[in-house]
């Protein structure tokens, strides 16, 4: 017999990703097997960070959620491309048997991120990745009032002061209280007597 043929660096990731599926698939149906299925309304219900979802769920949106997300999901799928230059890169294999490709990969790598980095500086010049800011409009009216007699009159302070909170009557409060003598304020009975009636049942 031959000698047995080595697993490859990828058949390696493919069996990860097999043995993943394989345990995912397995314990939700683990989960389907042994777990009680009582629906009731407060099940169904959709979970909204705790709180009762009110209204349709087509409301509007900033435009700029869907331009981040475009721009992440390209950056996300070209970066998937790493990992097989990796494997490539790192393996002891493939350097003894031509050593020129760990310095091809290398620097073909190196062109990769750069083409990636470049495209995200234009998006970010470009201004894309910025947040839609709403114009600072400055009210304008067409009073002939100059601008000059607002801010005087709000310089003017020395002019208005302010009176301390007081519980007794204004007259007492702009100072007559201390020439008028305190008289205590009688006590206000109630107008009506209130009365109850027995029930008849009794």
């Amino acid at each position: 017999m031959g000698d047995v043929a080595q697993i490859s660096e990828f058949g390696k990731i493919l069996i990860f990703l097999i043995t993943g599926i394989i345990i995912v698939c397995g314990i939700f149906a683990a989960n389907r097997l042994f777990s009680t299925y009582n629906p009731n309304p407060e099940k169904l219900t959709s979970y909204e960070c705790g709180e009762e979802p009110v209204g349709s769920a087509w409301l509007p949106f900033n435009s700029r959620f869907y331009v981040i997300a475009l721009v992440f999901l390209l950056f996300e799928v070209e970066m998937v491309f790493v990992f097989p230059w990796a494997t490539v890169f790192g393996s002891h294999e493939i350097a003894k048997a031509a050593p020129q490709w760990g310095l091809f990969s290398l620097i073909e790598m190196f062109i990769f991120l750069g083409i990636l980095i470049l495209g995200l500086l234009y998006v970010w010049c470009k201004g894309d990745l910025d947040w839609i800011k709403p114009a600072v409009i400055k009210p304008t009216t067409d009073v002939k009032i100059p601008a000059s007699l607002y801010e005087q009159l709000n310089l003017e302070q020395s002019t208005y002061t302010v009176r301390k909170f007081s519980l007794e009557p204004a007259a007492v409060a702009a100072g007559t209280a201390e020439t008028a003598p305190a008289t205590p304020q009688p006590i206000r009975k109630p107008m009506f007597k209130p009365t109850f009636k027995k029930p008849e049942n009794e």
